[in-house]
């Protein structure tokens, strides 16, 4: 957002370092991740055995979704792949993100956030929240908890740039976890 010219590099800073206050005060401790190399759709139906517990926090490509929950239901469906030739592993984070737990962090993050001020940029800012590109001068507080709160459609949004002519896609990150589900979706 702040390379794309919608949010003051001050702005952007506060995003960071304020989210990861409210998160590391009101989440941290409260569940996990789990990767799974499978699509979605079976990913769905493997799931739903935990009502809820479990639910999809990323769709990464098609054959690479992330989960959420509470610690237990997570160790239990990660014992569920045991012995199966599927992908499976536990995210480094202690914390279930894009899931139900962080709506109880919603009012404050709202709180935090309030005063930024996002801008219209002349760079389009495709969003894995929508999977659509967007106007970023609705890059406000509720964005942010919804960036945090819903499911991250990075498989959607790659389709969606490559169907507008994007063919270039570069991960900064020091982990590149996603160069993989992105080239599978390209492919």
């Amino acid at each position: 957002a702040c390379v794309a010219g919608a949010l003051s590099l001050e702005d952007a800073a506060k995003v960071v370092a304020l989210r990861s206050r409210v998160i590391a005060a009101g989440l941290a401790g409260r569940g996990g991740l789990v990767s799974i190399g499978l699509p979605i759709d079976q990913v769905r139906e493997r799931i739903a055995a935990w009502n809820g517990a479990v639910s999809v926090a990323a769709v990464n490509g098609p054959g690479s979704v992330v989960v959420a929950g509470d610690a237990k239901a997570l160790d239990e469906l990660f014992a569920a792949f045991d012995g199966e030739e599927v992908r499976v592993r536990r995210v480094a984070i202690d914390y279930a993100s894009h899931s139900v737990l962080v709506e109880e962090v919603r009012e404050e993050l709202l709180k935090v956030l309030a005063d930024i001020s996002p801008r219209s940029s002349e760079v389009p800012f495709y969003s894995t929240v929508t999977g659509e590109p967007m106007d970023t001068a609705g890059l406000d507080a509720e964005y942010w908890y919804r960036n945090l709160r819903q499911t991250v459609e990075l498989e959607t949004t790659t389709r969606r740039l490559i169907a507008d002519g994007h063919s270039a896609f570069v991960e900064v990150s020091p982990h590149p976890v996603l160069r993989l589900p992105v080239q599978q979706t390209v492919e």
